[in-house]
């Protein structure tokens, strides 16, 4: 069996590496742009702040590490053509052009940032961060400038506002909505996280897009506004999203939705053979029952697990998502799982919803930290979100809602589950079961 896998990012790496675990003789190739396989993306901004040492550093695996258990991966290699009729994918590299056969087509190309459409975005100093080398370029250029502006307050951005923050520069975060992390925050959640920013010298405009970027002898110099007014910028990073990369899919003729590739829940798309993950393709939400993007590593790999699965004709279902993230900026830890109370009343759904505050550890404890929780229901008492800001132990915590929320719980029955304890690290009382305990006074 003949396996080409078209991406080397998470989903196309953990893909191959699954196949492989389970048939020892498939014959699988990874074609890849990129120069580097196997490394986490989401570690760039802790490499830029220098909370790790280098870029090598991140990097898991090299093609050579590969190669040993006979896959073979091509770095710096474009795929231009997919013919799913033939089963042939085409690619070009230093080499030249060729073509090869597939018995199995793997589409892992995930997603292409998006650029803001306005001028200046071509200035040198103008970054997004996509791969290694992106981090590598951005990493060079910080050495010489005073000023950074981020614009695009999601994960990536608020993550990189930080690390430049940490090397000294004066940064200015801008996001065009009203708030940050804006998908997985409600507003008043997101307002506790600003406050931190701003107390660690982090300039936050919210509701002003950049409108324009102004340079000189080629390089940014200044960014404008849509309220006319106007900051320093010695560097920018474009940290706006991606695209999901549909060329391929689109050659393949395989079926799209509204935002990426269609796939069911073996990850097959509609055209025979063909398979898709990662970035490029749509999940279907858990609560909503409707389809969705998710753009989460941990997203890619488990549905790796189930492509391989697939191929390798053994039974596996790839679930339903929640979207479950976990953030760390400076001290403070974020974190959410499911809906916010916003998209809920965006998809009809009137969420009943309660804040607490609460403490890391018992209230006698040396350091305990203050935790912030926010549980939605549904008006029926179940579950269908929660969000959690503190300084310590949120991943956690976030863990245990989603587990709750994909069993279906109500408030009623979380506030009954049994919770380890001690002092130096919980208070008797779950903070999570005070929250669910408040939540659950609303309902009669």
């Amino acid at each position: 069996m003949k396996v080409v896998i078209v991406g080397g990012g998470a989903g196309g790496m953990s893909t191959a590496s699954n196949i492989r675990r389970l048939d020892k003789d498939a014959e699988i190739t990874v074609i890849t742009r990129d120069e580097n396989v196997a490394y986490s993306p989401c570690a760039i901004p802790y490499v830029l702040s220098g909370k790790i040492s280098s870029f090598d550093d991140i990097i898991m695996k090299t093609p050579d590490d590969y190669k040993e258990v006979n896959i073979d991966v091509l770095i710096k290699s474009e795929v231009t053509a997919v013919d799913s009729s033939k089963k042939t994918i085409t690619y070009e590299n230093a080499d030249g052009e060729k073509t090869i056969d597939y018995d199995k087509l793997v589409l892992a190309t995930g997603g292409n940032p998006f650029v803001p459409p306005m001028d200046g975005v071509d200035l040198e100093g103008v970054f997004q961060i996509r791969n290694i080398d992106d981090g590598r370029k951005v990493q060079e250029w910080a050495k010489t400038s005073k000023s950074a502006v981020v614009t695009g307050a999601g994960l990536i951005g608020i993550e990189i506002v930080y690390a430049l923050k940490e090397l000294g520069l004066n940064v200015t975060l801008s996001e065009m909505m009203p708030q940050i992390v804006p998908r997985s925050l409600d507003s008043d959640m997101a307002a506790i996280l600003t406050r931190y920013l701003k107390m660690e010298n982090i300039h936050v405009m919210l509701g002003e897009p950049i409108t324009k970027l102004e340079g000189e002898d080629g390089k940014v110099k200044k960014a404008y506004f849509g309220d006319g007014s106007c900051i320093d910028a010695d560097m920018v990073i474009l940290a706006t999203g991606v695209r999901p990369e549909l060329k391929l899919a689109k050659m393949a003729g395989c079926d799209i939705g509204r935002w990426a590739i269609l796939v069911n829940e073996k990850m097959e798309t509609s055209v025979e053979d063909v398979y898709a993950l990662g970035d490029c393709v749509e999940s279907q939400d858990l609560i909503l029952q409707a389809n969705t993007i998710s753009h989460l590593g941990t997203t890619a790999v488990r549905e790796s697990k189930t492509l391989a699965r697939t191929i390798t004709g053994k039974k596996s279902n790839f679930n339903p998502v929640l979207n479950a993230m976990v953030s760390k900026v400076g001290k403070l830890e974020f974190g959410a799982v499911g809906l916010t109370s916003s998209f809920a009343q965006q998809n009809n759904i009137k969420p009943i919803v309660e804040k607490v505050e609460a403490l890391t550890r018992a209230r006698y404890y040396p350091n305990a930290k203050p935790m912030d929780i926010k549980i939605i229901c549904d008006c029926n008492g179940r579950i269908i979100g929660c969000q959690i800001i503190a300084e310590e132990r949120v991943a956690e915590r976030i863990d245990t809602m989603t587990l709750a929320i994909t069993q279906g719980l109500s408030c009623f029955e979380l506030s009954n589950v049994e919770f380890a304890y001690a002092p130096p690290v919980s208070m008797v009382t779950d903070p999570l079961v005070l929250a669910v305990e408040e939540v659950s006074k609303k309902f009669n």
